[in-house]
C-alpha cells in the first residue's frame, strides 16, 4: 500500500500548535496502525522557499520548498491558523498556490484561521465550514458566501475539512485517521495522545459571553455591574442615563448593538461565569446574586449561548488549588 502524503504549509508567525498537534497525530497513527507493515502517512511541513520559518510562539521549523512537491501525488493538505487580525493577510503568494495546486490534492483541511486562506483562494464557496469561534464574525463578513458554524470542533463537507481553533487541529486529524484507517486505529491514537476520541460540546463552550462593546454608555455599564440583582428595565436604565425610554433604547441599540434587554441578560451571564469558575458558590446563589433569580434561568441562559449546563461549564473551567490538579 502507498503511503498517503500529508502536506502540512507553514508560514512566518503560524500557529505551532496548529502544526505539531495534526503531525503528531497522524504519526502516532502511523505507529498504532501496525497491520499494513508500511507506515499510512508520508508527513511533510512545507512553506514557500523552504528553510526555517519561525512560528507565533518563536519556535523555528524546519520546511521543505513547495516547488520540490509539484508533481507529486498530494493525499491531503493541512493550511494551519496563525493570522493578523483585520486587513491584508500578506500571504498572496501563498493563496495563489494553494488556487493552483490544492483542488489537485483529494483532500483540503484548515486548522483555525487557516480557513481564510482557502476562502481567499476560492476553494470554500458555498461550503459548509467553521474556524476559532474569535474570528467567526471577520470571516463571514470577508466571504459571505460561506455556510459558517462557528460552534463545531470540525466539519466535513465532501472532499473540504475545516477544524476550529488551535487544539481543534487535533481532533481533526483524529478524524481524518478514522476516515482512512477506521475506528479502531483512531481510537489507539487517541489514547495514546491522552485525548477523547470525540471531544464533548463545541466551541460555543471556551468562547466568552458576547457584552456589549466600550461606548459611551460605559459609566452605565459600570453602574449596571453593580447593581445586578435589581429591577433593571428600560425605564430604570433610562433614568440613570438622564434619557426618556424611548430615546434611551434607541440609542443604546445604535451605539452598542444591543437591545437593552439583551445586553442586561449578557452582563449577567458574564458575572455568572466569572463566579462559576472562581467561587464554590452554589449555582443557585450565583442566580440570584447575578440577577436571574433562579437556578432554572442560568441554566436556560447559559445553556442557550454555549450550550452548557453551569454544572459542567464549572467543572470545565473553574479555578482549581495545586491540591486539586496533583501538584
Amino acid at each position: 500500500m502507498r503511503d498517503r502524503l500529508v502536506i502540512v504549509l507553514a508560514f512566518d508567525n503560524v500557529n505551532l500548535i496548529d502544526i505539531a498537534g495534526p503531525l503528531q497525530a497522524f504519526q502516532t497513527a502511523n505507529d498504532a496502525d501496525t497491520n499494513s507493515g508500511v507506515r499510512t502517512y508520508r508527513l511533510v511541513t512545507a512553506s514557500e522557499n523552504g528553510g526555517l520559518v519561525l512560528t507565533d510562539p518563536g519556535l523555528p521549523i524546519m520546511t521543505e520548498p513547495l516547488n520540490l512537491l509539484q508533481g507529486e501525488d498530494v493525499d491531503t493538505i493541512i493550511v494551519p491558523g496563525g493570522l493578523p487580525r483585520n486587513g491584508p493577510l500578506g500571504l498572496d503568494s501563498l493563496v495563489g498556490w494553494l488556487a493552483i495546486h490544492a483542488p489537485k490534492a483529494r483532500r483540503l483541511c484548515s486548522v483555525c484561521t487557516g480557513a481564510f486562506l482557502l476562502a481567499d483562494a476560492g476553494l470554500l464557496t458555498g461550503k459548509r465550514v467553521t474556524t476559532h469561534w474569535s474570528r467567526y464574525a471577520e470571516l463571514q463578513a470577508r466571504h459571505p458566501d460561506l455556510l459558517l458554524d462557528a460552534d463545531r470542533i470540525f466539519i466535513n463537507d465532501g472532499r473540504i475539512w475545516t477544524s476550529g481553533g488551535v487544539t481543534a487541529g487535533i481532533d481533526l486529524a483524529l478524524a481524518l485517521i478514522e476516515a482512512d484507517l477506521g475506528h479502531q486505529v483512531a481510537a489507539d491514537t487517541a489514547r495514546q495522545l491522552v485525548m477523547f476520541m470525540r471531544r464533548p460540546g463545541g466551541q460555543s463552550q471556551f468562547s466568552v459571553p458576547a457584552t456589549p462593546r466600550a461606548s459611551v454608555f460605559a459609566g452605565l455599564h459600570e453602574w449596571i455591574v453593580n447593581h445586578l440583582c435589581e429591577d433593571l428595565r428600560v425605564e430604570r436604565l433610562a433614568e440613570q442615563a438622564a434619557m426618556s425610554p424611548r430615546n434611551f433604547a434607541r440609542v443604546y441599540a445604535a451605539e452598542t448593538g444591543f437591545t437593552p434587554a439583551k445586553a442586561i441578560e449578557a452582563i449577567r451571564l458574564e458575572a455568572a461565569c466569572r463566579a462559576l469558575e472562581g467561587t464554590d458558590l452554589p449555582i443557585k446563589a450565583i442566580a440570584v446574586q447575578v440577577g436571574l433569580a433562579t437556578e432554572q434561568n442560568l441554566r436556560r441562559v447559559l445553556h442557550r449561548q454555549f450550550g452548557i449546563l453551569p454544572s459542567d461549564y464549572r467543572l470545565r473551567f473553574r479555578e482549581r488549588t495545586i491540591a486539586e490538579v496533583g501538584g
